[in-house]
């Protein structure tokens, strides 16, 4: 996987990041660099994580921020244990569906303050902090704090987002004070500066979690949130913890591959991982119709049980390891036919057994490892901003249901079926951590990603490059590919009867990733930096 190819024989536009030192990959340039200097100053590889991810919520607001939650697999070296954080914020504990109904809505809505959730990345920042980071907490948000407050010229992806959220946040003045100053969305290259921001991070940076969940800054919150007639409450703010889980496993062709357990969606990027096993995908190859037919026919079947069968263990039971279930994979797998492709993929029975994110990943020169993912969900989220604080409010509620019968049923201090998710694979002393951003088109991708490295021999950037699908329907034979898949495997999709939309070469519907690798034996290093993000991979600078 190290190996380049021949420059004759290059599938890729941009080369790995090589270094004995750490390497932080992630969406902007600039995030990636505040968490390489962090290293550079004998940070950990969590401590420069969070340095990062402060960074991406100055410069990609419409993305991630301290009002988003927040989701990590961190990779301890020196134990060799693999720590899985849940810092998914709950609903408030006064709202349930009947209060929605009330209000007249039949469907959980999707924008506004009932579809905002307690944020729960600040909360995330600190327990991955009082677990393995050694630099104060005032160093880790200085970069962004000074961004915020001096101004930084906007990067070229970045401007078409907030372009497209113009109307959203015109729907809510201090939304529309914050983030369109000129009265519209700054463009690309044009300095942006937010002082509001700069000033809440700079109570995380003094008084930690407390200062968010507690004090000025829950002030801020709660005043926002009922001036729009939410019922929340102090305690919905300061009762609020993450958890840390043990991460999920399948295993791929002699590769382990891990992610977080539900509430998430990464189980079924496992799911998806044991169907596409029983096919022989390295043998038929990337440019065989079978392969990619097999590879969406598996994410319907995937996502089916994913959509009946997941929510909040906490009020659910969740049967995870008859998902997991190797036999129940086959059994599952006898559904794809190789000649035509299916309309509707009905849930399974397992055995009972006892557009808005940002990802970035770190390894550092010992090779420890995070895998680290934030989001507000949607464009800037609900829409909304606190008056002062400088950054939007997710709308994770959105995914809740009001249906009474589901699992995913609204509740209070309940978490709803979360989309992000960060992930781990390994063979030997092989490892890397990834991630592919872009909602329900995340899990889809990370099985793409591994059959990419596993099946195909890809490294990991041509692994990120490299042409993928999307669905993002739960039925039908609608799909989309990107254009760099040939005509004739479209054509072949479209004759076993796939609806299929073709999508720009890099298309951001099929999302954007980054991915670092560490061989151990040789102590050695690996970024990659999707090409459909601003991102890049940044080694260590040279100390």
């Amino acid at each position: 996987m190290s190996a380049l190819p021949a420059a004759a024989e290059r599938v890729q536009g941009r080369s790995q990041v090589i270094s004995r030192q750490g390497i932080v990959a992630s969406e902007h340039p600039m995030t990636s660099q505040a968490g390489a200097q962090v290293l550079a100053e004998g940070g950990t590889a969590v401590d420069a994580a969070i340095a990062a991810n402060a960074v991406m919520g100055v410069v990609a607001p419409m993305t991630c921020g301290m009002g988003g939650d927040l989701f990590a697999l961190v990779y301890e070296a020196g134990t060799g244990r693999l720590y899985g954080l849940n810092a998914s914020g709950w609903a408030p504990a006064g709202l349930n569906p009947e209060l929605l109904r009330t209000r007249g809505f039949t469907d959980m809505p999707e924008r506004g303050v009932w579809s905002v959730t307690i944020p729960g990345c600040v909360a995330g920042w600190d327990a991955l902090h009082g677990r393995f980071g050694r630099k104060k907490f005032a160093r880790l948000l200085d970069p962004a704090i000074r961004l915020a407050e001096e101004g930084f010229p906007v990067s070229e992806i970045v401007a078409g987002y907030w372009k497209s959220s113009e109307a959203l946040l015109r729907g809510d003045p201090v939304a529309a004070r914050t983030f369109l100053p000129a009265g519209r969305a700054p463009e690309v290259g044009e300095v942006f500066r937010n002082p509001d921001l700069a000033w809440s991070l700079r109570q995380v940076a003094r008084g930690g979690r407390r200062a968010f969940y507690e004090g000025a800054v829950a002030g801020r919150l709660l005043a926002c949130a009922r001036a729009h007639g939410a019922p929340w409450m102090q305690s919905d703010l300061s009762e609020f913890r993450p958890e840390w889980v043990t991460p999920l496993a399948t295993t791929y062709r002699g590769w382990t591959v891990y992610e977080l357990p539900p509430q998430g969606q990464g189980i079924a990027a496992l799911m998806m991982l044991n169907l596409m096993e029983i096919f022989p995908l390295s043998e038929w190859g990337r440019d065989d119709v079978r392969t990619w037919h097999v590879m969406i026919e598996a994410k319907k079947l995937a996502y089916a049980d994913l959509l009946r069968y997941v929510a909040d263990p906490r009020f659910a039971r969740v049967p995870v390891a008859g998902l997991l279930d190797k036999a129940y994979a086959r059994e599952r797998a006898r559904l794809i036919d190789l000649q035509h492709v299916s309309t509707h993929a009905p849930p399974g029975r397992p055995p009972a057994a006892g557009a808005d994110t940002t990802y970035l990943c770190v390894v550092d020169a010992k090779g420890n490892m995070v895998s680290l993912i934030q989001s507000n969900y949607r464009g800037f989220g609900s829409g909304l901003v606190a008056e002062g604080t400088g950054f939007g409010l997710q709308n994770r509620g959105g995914l809740f249901t009001l249906d009474p019968a589901h699992p995913n049923v609204l509740a209070p201090r309940k978490r709803p079926l979360h989309t992000i998710i960060p992930a781990l694979m390994e063979r030997g002393r092989v490892r890397i951590a990834f991630g592919i951003m872009g909602g329900w088109n995340q899990a889809q991708a990370h099985a793409q990603f591994v059959a990419n490295v596993v099946d195909f021999g890809l490294n990991i950037q041509a692994a990120l490059e490299a042409p993928r699908f999307t669905k993002l329907t739960f039925d039908g034979a609608d799909v989309e590919i990107e254009t760099r898949v040939p005509e004739t495997i479209r054509a072949a999709l479209a004759a076993r009867g796939h609806q299929i939309t073709t999508l720009p070469p890099f298309a951001d519907a099929v999302g954007g990733g980054q991915a670092v690798m560490r061989d151990d034996a040789r102590g050695i290093n690996y970024g990659a930096s999707d090409p459909r993000k601003d991102g890049a991979a940044v080694p260590e600078p040279i100390r």
